[in-house]
């Protein structure tokens, strides 16, 4: 089985079972969401460790092994990514399985279960909206101060929503142009949605052009940008301009 099929069958295999998790679960708040994180993690790290016993891994949900600094390739897991979206019932939340090879994201999936969609990087394809005006999307609960200064500067409109594999898979889909982050991330955050997004022939970068690199000492990616070329452009243009004011 390649890495594409392993990623996607991780995250489609992990979203059904945090859908019938939550649809016959007894447990709601917290403790739904404790156990679905727990649970969905055990299925994609037993499942790894099965196909890909020569491989590291770097969870949300399980300690960071050092050990992971020294292979190429790294498995970067978020098991359940917008626990407060899948928790309140919700669609915006995501699984994200993908592979890192000497720091770049190289194979990748992103399932959306309560929409019933499933995003891989090896056949995927980016939609164009019809819409009037591009659509901007940003965190429901931590947008960048800056967001309606950007979507100004390149004539959008700003929309929030939940898991950050949400929003990019949004943009994969047609469904929105442009997703801004600036508040701080993890790795697992947005390997995945990366490899997707770049798999389907958009942008995705941080928010000064620079690449996105994995399988770093700090988990911590301070920002990202992905969404249509020549849209993250210009909205890179206008975040340099003002750095240099």
């Amino acid at each position: 089985m390649g890495d594409e099929d392993l990623a996607a069958r991780l995250a489609q295999g992990a979203g059904r079972l945090l859908l019938a998790l939550r649809e016959t679960s007894c447990l709601e708040g917290r403790a739904l969401g404790a156990v679905a994180d727990q649970v969905a993690n055990a299925f994609i790290l037993t499942a790894l460790r099965q196909w890909r016993p020569d491989d590291c891994i770097l969870s949300e949900e399980s300690p960071d092994d050092p050990e992971r600094l020294s292979h190429l390739r790294l498995w970067i897991i978020d098991p359940l990514d917008g626990t407060r979206e899948y928790v309140e019932g919700r669609s915006d939340w995501a699984v994200h399985v993908a592979l890192a090879v000497q720091g770049k994201p190289a194979a990748g999936a992103v399932a959306v279960p309560a929409l019933d969609r499933l995003y891989r990087s090896d056949r995927v394809e980016a939609r164009i909206g019809s819409r009037p005006r591009p659509l901007m999307l940003v965190s429901r609960t931590r947008a960048p101060a800056g967001a309606e200064a950007i979507a100004a500067a390149i004539g959008a409109d700003v929309a929030p929503m939940g898991s950050a594999g949400a929003k990019a898979m949004a943009v994969v889909a047609g469904d929105a142009d442009l997703y801004v982050h600036a508040g701080g991330q993890h790795e697992w955050d947005n390997c995945a949605p990366a490899a997707v997004a770049i798999g389907a022939g958009l942008h995705a970068s941080r928010i000064d052009g620079t690449p996105l690199l994995y399988n770093g000492p700090d988990t911590m990616v301070p920002d990202l940008i992905i969404g249509r070329p020549d849209l993250a452009a210009r909205a890179i243009a206008f975040l340099q301009s003002q750095s240099a004011i």
